[in-house]
């Protein structure tokens, strides 16, 4: 079967030749209206057209390759960030290869010979300041997601809302009638949980309690950690708010096997809403973080950044999702 080329697309599309590399090539906006523009992604999709990235680096002196660099490939989060970006990069012509760096601590090690000529830029999730130094040099453009907006070398960031979502999540457990808390935080030292910790601390301070436990990101550990946070009968919380939703789970398991109930007698809330927190009894009170949406943006940044554009946008909003881990605080003797 021959391949289709560009010159079909145009043909079906009733459109020239330009004006298919213009919309396939991410070059459109301003030149070709966006009906066409449909148009032509649409015909392209039809035919099963895929452009020559080979050729096309040749003719443009690039790679259309970004990297994305995440802490974990196990994780469901990073997953769907992977999604968002890959559905961009498609629509641009553009691959992602994902890669892994350890905790998002790092040091990342360059998987290429050289990043800087095989790559057009780097995408990373949630990583420390210093963890993508071995990747490229200053020249290759970075964008950093759900990082520290004020350290490294990133030419655009993209981050959610974090501190506002503990604020959502306290201000419902403070109306529960909640005044002991217990943070069961990630032991992986970046900046996301570190603004989740800021945030705890700021919001609860003058009205709560607050105990802090850290734990690796396994169900075990988080169930370890708890176990021992939750021994002594007179020094238990009446709510714990987790990192993760994977911390979350551990939480529970450790509540059930102490005899708690959750969440009669402690209740546990998580952040992410990942599967997870649906396959749990009962279900998770979480924040739900919009994984693609940043996958999608950090994209778009990219992009804009290797077109010369000055690439902003505000902190991407969280929800809170009030599930049957959480309810009003157990009344003490």
């Amino acid at each position: 079967m021959t391949r289709p080329t560009s010159r079909d697309v145009a043909s079906a599309a009733g459109v020239s030749q330009a004006t298919v590399s213009l919309v396939l090539g991410g070059k459109w906006r301003g030149r070709v209206s966006e009906r066409t523009a449909a148009l032509v992604r649409e015909t392209a999709t039809t035919l099963g057209y895929r452009p020559n990235l080979a050729a096309r680096s040749l003719r443009l002196g690039s790679t259309r390759t970004a990297l994305l660099v995440v802490p974990a490939l196990t994780n469901e989060f990073f997953a769907r960030v992977y999604t968002g970006a890959a559905r961009i990069a498609a629509e641009h012509g553009f691959g992602v290869v994902l890669y892994p760096s350890p905790d998002g601590t790092g040091p990342a090690r360059d998987p290429f010979a050289s990043a800087s000529t095989a790559l057009d830029g780097v995408i990373a999730s949630s990583m420390a300041a210093g963890a993508l130094d071995a990747i490229g040099d200053a020249e290759l453009p970075l964008v950093m997601l759900d990082s520290d907006p004020t350290a490294g070398r990133a030419a655009a960031h993209v981050n959610l809302a974090m501190a506002d979502g503990m604020r959502q999540i306290t201000e419902h457990l403070l109306t529960l009638g909640h005044h002991r808390f217990l943070h069961l935080a990630s032991a992986v030292d970046t900046w996301t949980f570190d603004i989740r910790a800021q945030a705890l601390a700021a919001l609860l301070g003058p009205h709560a309690e607050l105990r802090t436990v850290r734990a690796p990101l396994t169900v075990a550990d988080a169930l370890t950690a708890m176990e021992a946070a939750l021994a002594a009968p007179a020094d238990r919380p009446t709510a714990v708010i987790c990192d993760d939703d994977i911390l979350a789970a551990g939480a529970c398991k450790a509540a059930r096997r102490l005899g708690l109930r959750v969440p009669d007698d402690l209740s546990v809330t998580g952040v992410d809403d990942l599967a997870l927190a649906t396959a749990v009894e009962p279900e998770l009170t979480t924040v739900r973080l919009p994984a693609e949406r940043v996958g999608e943006q950090g994209m778009t940044a990219l992009l804009a950044v290797l077109e010369g554009t000055p690439w902003t946008a505000p902190d991407l909003p969280v929800e809170l999702i009030v599930r049957g881990s959480s309810g009003p605080a157990p009344t003490r003797p």
